[in-house]
């Protein structure tokens, strides 16, 4: 039952969340830039962005790398394969 629900609660969810089509144009085929990257680029805040997102991933690895340690030494201690 708790399946049938979360299921149904996706599925409301991307009903919701769904985007309307805009139409492309000539110009966005042409389009070469991405005005948010030059803009960090430019004003060397690019180089704060990479800093954030590597320590972000580098703490969420560790945390799953000592997660594992201790479930490792638990099923250990509990004799499970």
């Amino acid at each position: 039952m708790r399946k049938l629900i979360a299921f149904i609660l996706v599925l409301i969810s991307l009903n919701i969340f769904a985007q309307d089509k805009i139409p492309v144009t000539k110009g966005d085929y042409n389009n070469q830039e991405v005005e948010m990257a030059d803009t960090f680029r430019s004003e060397g805040k690019i180089y704060v962005v990479v800093a954030i997102v590597s320590i972000i991933l580098i703490g969420l690895l560790s945390y799953t790398a000592f997660i594992d340690k201790k479930l490792s030494r638990l099923e250990k201690e509990h004799g499970i394969d």
